[in-house]
């Protein structure tokens, strides 16, 4: 039987985060076992076969004058999502998508976490301008009932460092018990945002099983527009899972239990792309719609995969908003590439179709069952008073003048390991420290197809290989994708908050293999 070579093991990712120890055990990991890894494969779905399934609204469990208060338990739960058979998933409230929660700009939500999982978790609100005790922060553990299977890990010197009254965890208030409340002001645009796990080490198996929810933020300039509203206001999470025979998600962890060494095996290192493709948790559903518009809230929460959306009538898209809410005036979109973690707004009219017609959302990158995402039939007339107006909302573009400094990063493989400017992720040491108020160019460089993410702040797009950004650029965003070789200059201003924050590829696996850094706002 052929053992793997510790170079094949370091190829294939299998680092600690404890300091790159190879764990003995893994070496023992048969080839066999690795290819057979490789060609897992889903039980064949019937595609279009069942409808599309919309996440509740969580209800606060009180308000008062200063903010409307949420709990939300983390804990196993059963999904049925193949026919016949029942898949064990993790979610908030213990369903898969987690709640959505929708709030006012302006007006905080304070969120009760609950962690009734076996393991820490720490939860991200993504697109939130929030204070750094409740950003989320991979290190900011809300612990688990029994904690004791990570004490080597929560009382290390790395830990105690971080933890200390000087050290840089200090501005993020760490008490690691079983419930943490996260307090989001919500002095922000109207936006889609979502809420997600940022475990450190383990962020892709914990989203992956099913610990990701909506966060809608609406304000007055976004409800004075007759867009479509109610039920013509929808939230797509698409993501792609791969299932064992008997339903479960098949996820590769070298531990799977998620309790002590991080990684996947094999090709996995590289990102899960599966070969099922599900939206709000089913498998390719559809939708029955009238002849009028809709809204869609597209949200990418794939681990890694990236779609390159279109619509099988070839009818273009009228993109509204982005990561960080509306765009100035709506631009018509014939596909729209969106990496994990990017958000699009987008409204689709189908007055044009009579009563029977079927349109299919494609995916042009995919092929078979990666192919086909959503299919829209048109079963009933109705009338429409929804406006989509030229002008949206507000917009400032930062002048690239006014920037006080540019900063660097490579995003790159190495060791192993997915590295920013040739290192690995260290929670002890900080890469940028912008200042309060000031306005910088970060520069972006890639040797893969890398989403990268900034906590705290939006920023824009100026250019991508010193030419025009994207169409998929647009407005204000959080997440940029990067194609292999390429280079993107992003401006932001720092606002909101001192302190410390992360940015990383969003490319859940390369984030859990350290492709992720720290800046502390001063």
């Amino acid at each position: 039987m052929k053992k793997m070579t510790r170079r094949q093991v370091l190829k294939g990712g299998v680092i600690s985060a404890a300091g790159l120890v190879i764990p003995v055990g893994v070496l023992q990991i048969p080839l066999s076992h690795i290819r057979a890894i490789e060609s897992v494969t889903s039980p064949a779905v019937r595609a279009f076969h069942v409808p599309l399934p919309i996440p509740p609204v969580l209800k606060p469990v009180r308000s008062d004058t200063e903010a409307d208060y949420y709990e939300i338990t983390q804990k196993p739960g059963i999904a049925h999502i193949l026919p016949g058979l029942s898949t064990p998933i993790w979610g908030y409230n213990g369903i898969f998508p987690g709640p959505t929660i929708e709030a006012k700009s302006g007006r905080k939500v304070i969120v009760r976490q609950i962690n009734e999982l076996p393991v820490p978790v720490s939860t991200h609100l993504h697109g939130g301008i929030t204070p750094p005790e409740s950003d989320g922060h991979a290190m900011d553990f809300i612990l688990p009932k029994d904690p004791t299977p990570f004490q080597a890990s929560l009382t290390n010197g790395q830990m105690r460092q971080f933890m200390s009254s000087s050290g840089l965890g200090r501005s993020l208030h760490m008490r690691m018990q079983q419930t943490k409340e996260y307090v989001y002001p919500n002095i922000q645009r109207a936006s889609i945002h979502w809420y997600h796990d940022h475990r450190m080490d383990f962020t892709g198996p914990q989203i992956y099983r099913g610990l990701a929810g909506f966060y809608l933020i609406r304000d007055e300039i976004e409800d004075a527009l007759s867009l479509p509203k109610s039920d013509h206001d929808i939230p797509l999470m698409i993501t792609d899972h791969t299932f064992n025979a008997d339903g479960s998600f098949f996820y590769p962890s070298l531990d799977p239990t998620l309790t002590t060494t991080p990684g996947v095996l094999g090709k996995y290192t590289d990102g899960m792309l599966d070969d099922t493709i599900l939206v709000n948790g089913a498998v390719q559903p559809f939708l029955e719609v009238s002849t009028a518009k809709y809204r869609f809230r597209l949200l990418n929460a794939s681990n890694a995969r990236i779609y390159q959306l279109e619509l099988s009538s070839q009818q273009p898209f009228i993109q509204i908003g982005s990561d960080g809410g509306l765009l100035p005036a709506p631009a018509k979109r014939q596909t729209l590439r969106i990496a994990p973690a990017e958000r699009f707004d987008v409204v689709i009219d189908f007055a044009q179709y009579p009563v029977g017609s079927q349109i299919i959302l494609k995916n042009v990158l995919g092929t078979g069952s990666t192919a086909d995402i959503l299919r829209f039939d048109v079963v009933r007339q109705a009338k429409d008073e929804s406006i989509v107006p030229a002008i949206l909302a507000p917009f400032e573009p930062l002048d690239p003048i006014k920037a006080s400094v540019t900063r660097s990063f490579r995003f790159t493989q190495g060791l192993g390991m997915w590295l920013i400017n040739a290192n690995y992720f260290d929670p002890n040491r900080i890469d940028a420290t912008p200042r309060l108020g000031a306005t910088e160019i970060w520069e972006f460089t890639s040797d893969a197809n890398h989403p990268i993410h900034m906590h705290l702040v939006n920023f824009q797009v100026l250019s991508r290989d010193g030419r025009a950004p994207d169409p998929e650029d647009a407005g204000y965003k959080d997440t940029v994708f990067l194609k292999a070789g390429e280079t993107a200059r992003v401006i932001t201003r720092f606002e909101g908050y001192r302190g410390l924050y992360m940015f990383h590829c969003h490319n859940a696996e390369h984030e859990d293999m350290r492709m992720m850094s720290q800046f502390e706002v001063m």
